[in-house]
């Protein structure tokens, strides 16, 4: 469906440049996060009690360019074992190229943003990576005007908590891969009457998007068909949890770790919501928008399970797929305790 190389080498070609940073200062930026990883994830273990007998491992640190590579390859590891190897006829070629060249345009976007990430599909070997984007970490550590160490630092918690999410919790990669290939399988084997039923829904869908309740996914989820949507509230919830979760842990590890911690988050929160007209305007049409409230509802929801039972009693979400919050979980804690905890 996606030409995975073809969206690579565009996103990589028309990403924007960094921020204008004199040799010595990048060096010193990339050495400091690539050795804060080991600091930050010990940290993180020691406030969750997760992967406490795993190796410390450093990231990898990228530009742009870089991010976008590593990005597409991940995804190309996600998406590939979902669809057959050829699909689509003679034209399969040219649809999957324009479909890499549209991907290309949306990374692109996206690598100015990024802090980092944990591709759990990422890596040399597609076992999982952490990459953290320098550019883009002194890019918004100057803007913000916070403490370098203290925000870099700051990052790192962030991204080692999905690290140790993923290799901690030994079931959780293997389980989001094959809600991942559901969601995508339903979509491509749907046949003609299921496209001109997605058609014919599509002006309702419009009306109800503009009515405000489209809900935190807009188009895509009004679209879904039932199956697809029980799928999708799965992903929903998880992915819900695992941005708040780390959003948690990294306020939470707190200022005797990252002293300006208080400042930094609300000058993040601010900088989070701001941008141009055009830049918001993309951010919803790509989902970020709802990614941030994803945020923020998994924090909440991680902080009251933690006030209400503890770190422990919180852990049990990591038992099994069983024991993971379901969508309307995320936005009742209170249930998902009273279901785990009685």
């Amino acid at each position: 469906m996606v030409d995975w190389s073809l969206a690579a080498s565009t996103g990589a070609l028309l990403v924007r440049g960094g921020p204008v940073v004199d040799r010595e200062e990048a060096e010193e930026a990339v050495a400091e996060l690539r050795d804060l990883t080991s600091e930050a994830e010990g940290h993180v273990r020691e406030l969750t009690g997760l992967g406490l007998d795993l190796p410390l491992l450093p990231a990898e640190v990228v530009d742009r360019p870089g991010w976008v590579r590593s990005a597409a390859a991940g995804l190309d590891a996600l998406t590939g074992r979902a669809l057959p190897e050829a699909q689509g006829g003679p034209l399969a070629p040219v649809l999957a190229g324009g479909a890499g060249v549209q991907t290309g345009l949306v990374l692109a976007f996206l690598a100015s943003r990024v802090l980092g990430q944990y591709d759990p599909f990422g890596g040399p070997d597609r076992t999982g990576q952490l990459v953290l984007v320098a550019p883009n970490v002194v890019a918004a550590q100057r803007a913000m005007d916070v403490p370098g160490h203290d925000f870099r630092l700051w990052v790192c918690l962030h991204e080692c908590t999905h690290r140790l999410q993923f290799t901690a919790v030994t079931w959780l990669r293997d389980y989001f891969a094959d809600e991942v290939e559901r969601l995508i399988g339903g979509l491509a084997g749907r046949d003609a009457d299921g496209l001109s039923d997605l058609v014919g829904r599509l002006p309702d869908t419009i009306k109800q998007i503009g009515k405000g309740k489209a809900g935190g996914a807009g188009l895509a989820e009004l679209l879904q068909s039932p199956g697809e949507r029980a799928v999708f509230d799965r992903l929903l919830a998880l992915s819900t949890l695992l941005e708040g979760h780390a959003d948690f842990v990294m306020d939470a590890v707190g200022p005797q770790v990252v002293p300006s911690v208080e400042l930094i988050r609300s000058r993040f929160t601010a900088r989070r919501k701001g941008g141009g007209l055009i830049d918001r305007v993309l951010r919803s049409l790509l989902g970020v928008d709802a990614k941030l409230r994803q945020y923020e509802q998994g924090a909440k929801f991680t902080k009251h399970v933690v006030d209400a039972v503890g770190m422990d009693g919180f852990n049990a979400v990591w038992t099994s797929p069983n024991t993971l919050p379901t969508r309307a979980e995320i936005g009742d804690p209170a249930a998902w305790v009273r279901r785990l905890h009685g």
